[in-house]
């Protein structure tokens, strides 16, 4: 198996005592898993954030082998880490996204909307410029996953409305998506909704 592709890496686990097993999305091939050796040098820490886009190669010597992985950075969301909303908001994306898909499998609409999803969150000048792009995200992965069929947030829907909204979908994907509790995932959902509650109708 040989894989070369654009990828966001959705989630990192140290494995051994330098390497680290990663999660990376891709367009053409879904969620992908991979081994990356020496992951907690200091060449491969900063590379190894949820969110980042990267460029990935995997190969393997067949499909139920884990892959080995090699990355060249391509964009870094490190330097909204340190604050709180954004890397709460890019925390539950990839996280979520890490837990729920099937991989394998491609979800070229889930793809791309992560990536919007990320940008937004970086580039937007608060949480109110993104919130509704966390909502609508959310929506399409329980419609790509086949829970419902409900509409993207509109525009123009006030901001109680919204986080109103939001805390619906979280009863959906804790109930659906995350029943099972080896995927327990909620947590960071649980913290990015009290920040965003504290923002009230106030610009953040």
């Amino acid at each position: 198996m040989l894989i070369r592709a654009p990828a966001i890496l959705c989630a990192a686990r140290a494995h051994g005592e330098h390497g680290a097993v990663v999660r990376l999305l891709t367009a053409d091939h879904g969620l992908v898993a991979g081994y990356v050796a020496g992951a907690r040098g200091r060449t491969l820490r900063p590379v190894l954030i949820p969110g980042n886009l990267v460029e990935a190669e995997l190969r393997a010597r067949s499909d139920s082998q884990l892959a080995s992985v090699r990355l060249e950075l391509v964009t870094s969301r490190g330097p909204w880490l340190a604050e709180p909303l954004a890397s709460a908001g890019i925390g539950w994306a990839t996280t979520l996204t890490a837990l729920t898909l099937p991989e394998g499998q491609p979800f070229p609409p889930l793809h791309s909307a992560l990536e919007a999803l990320l940008d937004a969150i970086c580039h937007a000048p608060s949480a109110r410029g993104w919130a509704r792009a966390l909502a609508a995200f959310e929506v399409l992965l329980l419609r790509e996953l086949g829970y419902g069929n409900a509409p993207a947030p509109p525009p123009d829907e006030p901001w109680d409305r919204l986080i109103a909204r939001l805390d619906r979908q979280g009863l959906a994907i804790g109930n659906r998506l995350l029943a099972d509790p080896r995927r327990d995932g909620m947590a960071a959902r649980a913290i990015l909704l009290d920040r965003l509650r504290r923002i009230g109708g106030t610009e953040n």
